[in-house]
C-alpha cells in the first residue's frame, strides 16, 4: 500500500519551483507517493516531473476535475471531444511520469449542476471513458472515478451510484475513488460504502470534514480504515487538505476554500503521514485479538 499526499498541500502552482518544492516536501514528510493535480496539462513539464520523482524515489498519481468546456456529459459533441483529448493528454503525462493512476472528477465537469444528469449525458460520459480506459490500460494506467458531493457533480455522489456508473462504462480498468471528506457529506457512514464498493475500489482520499488537520473534525476515520482492512484494500491512500494560504486562486474559488485552516505545510503533512499509518496499524492489530 502506498501512502501519499496531494501536491496542493505544499504548492499552489506547478512550474519548476512549485513542482520541485511539492515533490521534495512530500518525500521529506515521509510519504511514498505524490498526487499531482493536472490543472494545465498542455503546459505541464512531464519530463521535469519524471526526473524529480526519480531523484526523490517517489511514486506518482495524477488528478483533475473537468470543466464546462471539457464536460463528458455535455450534449455538445465538440465539448465531449475536447474532454477526451484532454484526458488522453493526462494519460500520456501519467505514463511519462511513471505513474499508474489517473483519478478525480474525470467523468463530468467539477461544478454545481442545476439539474440532474440526463440519460444521454451519462451515456456520453460512459462511452468516452470506456474508450479512454482501453488507451490507459495499454499503458498500464488505471482510471479511478472520484465520488464527490452534490455541489461538485450530478453524476454520482455515493459509492453505490459509482458502481452503477461503472457498470455502464463496462471496462475493468475503471475503478471507484472514495474520499472521506465527500463521504462525510453524502454517505450514511464511513464503513458500509467501502464494503459495498469492495474490490472495485481503486483509489482513496483521506480528508477531514473541514479539510484541515486529520482528527480535528467529524470524519469517523476508525470505521473507514476498518472497512479498508475488511476488504483487503491495497491501493493508494492519499492525504488531501486545502488552505487558502497555499491553494491557487482559481481552485480556491472552485472548492470554496475561503479560510486558512493551516499555514504550516510541513507540520500538517508530517501529522497526516503519522495519522494514516497509525490508523492502518491499529486496524492491522485487530487480527491479533
Amino acid at each position: 500500500m502506498l501512502i501519499g499526499a496531494h501536491a496542493l498541500v505544499f504548492s499552489g502552482s506547478f512550474e519548476q519551483a512549485g513542482l520541485t518544492k511539492a515533490i521534495e516536501k512530500t518525500k521529506q514528510a515521509g510519504f511514498d507517493l505524490i498526487e499531482i493535480p493536472l490543472m494545465d496539462p498542455y503546459h505541464f513539464d512531464r519530463m521535469l516531473a519524471a526526473r524529480l520523482l526519480k531523484d526523490n524515489d517517489l511514486a506518482v498519481s495524477a488528478s483533475l476535475g473537468l470543466s464546462a468546456g471539457t464536460d463528458l456529459t455535455s450534449d455538445d459533441p465538440s465539448v465531449v471531444a475536447a474532454g477526451e483529448r484532454l484526458l488522453e493528454e493526462c494519460i500520456d503525462i501519467v505514463h511519462a511520469m511513471g505513474g499508474s493512476n489517473l483519478c478525480g472528477v474525470i467523468y463530468s465537469a467539477m461544478k454545481k449542476y442545476m439539474a440532474p444528469a440526463t440519460l444521454a449525458g451519462r451515456a456520453s460520459s460512459a462511452q468516452a471513458l470506456s474508450r479512454l480506459a482501453s488507451r490507459a490500460e495499454d499503458l498500464g494506467i488505471r482510471l479511478s472515478l472520484e465520488v464527490v458531493n452534490r455541489y461538485e457533480t450530478n453524476v454520482m455522489n455515493t459509492g453505490r451510484q459509482a458502481l452503477e456508473f461503472l457498470d455502464q462504462v463496462g471496462h475493468t480498468n475503471v475503478s471507484v475513488h472514495l474520499d472521506t471528506y465527500h463521504m462525510n457529506i453524502e454517505e450514511s457512514d464511513q464503513y458500509t460504502p467501502v464494503l459495498d464498493v469492495g474490490d472495485r475500489l481503486g483509489y482513496v482520499h483521506i480528508g477531514e470534514s473541514h479539510r484541515g488537520y486529520l482528527g480535528s473534525g467529524t470524519v469517523d476515520f476508525g470505521s473507514f480504515f476498518r472497512g479498508l482492512a475488511r476488504n483487503g484494500y491495497d491501493g493508494p491512500v492519499v492525504f488531501e487538505s486545502f488552505s487558502s494560504a497555499v491553494v491557487n486562486e482559481d481552485l480556491s474559488r472552485m472548492l470554496g476554500i475561503w479560510r486558512n485552516l493551516w499555514d504550516d505545510s510541513d507540520d500538517l503533512a508530517a501529522h497526516a503521514n503519522q495519522f494514516i499509518r497509525g490508523q492502518l496499524r491499529a486496524v492491522e492489530s485487530i487480527g491479533l485479538h
